[in-house]
């Protein structure tokens, strides 16, 4: 099947990285995703150490391939990325800011850095730190994002990594978003919300047949999250969360003042932990309109990749067939 440069880099079959779910539970998904032949992830954003320890131990039990687990500066917690480390997974996914400190200190461990950016700048600080894997997010994805689209975003991001594999996140659900992704320059996508609408992912069905119900309209960019979602750890971290639409997110759009950060916070993370975040904070990207179907993950994952074969083999033999003679 399809191959490239990152999958020598970051140990596995196909090029494809599953997304992570900040606090959400989604072990079997990461497990089954690695399975497949891809990178499974697994997010760690508010959650006690000892839950994570055991999301760890249990992931290690379903597979023994490479996995990631992703730290984000919303907020950083110290104990946590100190006990990742000491984890040692094939690699941690990092996001919302580009903290060379604490890729000097993965790598000093032996475990690869996959850096998220949003925008030129953050790519440059990227390649300066040393970052292992560059994934260029488009502003199309769900959860914490900026504003570029993914179309516009990855050739630029291409032609500052250099050598560094590049891969495309935002807006990427079937195999003609790998196949463009590869067009553009990068190695490879990752995949957030398709694999939310996944069989083996642990949130509500309601969550997931919203999804697959959902037009790319019916996502919003929340301008007022810093009223009700946890502070950034550092000054020069930033992004804004894209989610579907739910009554206390319009509620907050509209009237933000109405909205005490000191209420609404812990009760949004007491939601998000006992499995009732979605009717807060339904994070989702634009490419729910791609996504009709609630499937296994490896079915989607493999589905992506043989897709993208098929799309490139027709346009080359299109490509040959249109040449001069």
């Amino acid at each position: 099947m399809l191959r490239t440069r990152l999958c020598d880099v970051l140990g596995v079959e196909l090029p494809v990285i599953g997304a992570p779910y900040g606090p959400y539970e989604q072990v079997e998904l990461a497990a089954a995703v690695c399975r497949a032949g891809a990178l499974g992830s697994l997010g760690t954003a508010v959650r006690p150490l000892a839950d994570l320890r055991r999301q760890w131990a249990r992931m290690r039990e379903l597979t023994d391939r490479p996995f990631a687990v992703n730290h984000t500066l919303r907020p950083l917690n110290e104990e946590a990325f100190r006990a990742t480390l000491e984890e040692r997974p094939a690699a941690i996914s990092f996001h919302l800011g580009v903290p060379g400190d604490l890729v000097a200190r993965a790598h000093d461990a032996g475990i690869r850095w996959i850096q998220q950016v949003m925008d030129v700048r953050q790519a440059e600080q990227a390649v300066r730190a040393g970052a292992d894997v560059i994934v260029a997010q488009g502003g199309e994805a769900g959860g914490q994002g900026g504003e570029v689209a993914t179309m516009v975003l990855v050739p630029q991001v291409v032609d500052i990594a250099g050598d560094i594999p590049v891969v495309a996140a935002g807006g990427i659900a079937d195999g003609r978003g790998l196949a463009a992704a590869l067009a553009l320059g990068a190695q490879g996508v990752a995949l957030g919300t398709r694999l939310l609408a996944s069989a083996e992912m642990n949130i509500a069905e309601e969550w997931k047949n919203r999804i697959v119900a959902a037009e790319a309209r019916d996502t919003i960019k929340l301008a007022h999250s810093d009223r009700f979602m946890p502070p950034f750890s550092r000054p020069d971290a930033y992004g804004l969360p894209r989610s579907l639409r739910t009554p206390f997110l319009e509620e907050a759009e509209e009237h933000p003042e109405r909205v005490r950060p000191a209420e609404a916070g812990p009760r949004i993370v007491e939601a998000m932990l006992s499995g009732h975040g979605h009717e807060f904070l339904p994070f989702t990207g634009q490419s729910a309109a791609l996504v009709h179907d609630i499937l296994p993950a490896a079915e989607i994952v493999r589905g992506i990749v043989e897709g993208a074969e098929a799309i490139l083999r027709r346009t080359a033999d299109a490509c040959t067939r249109g040449a001069p003679r």
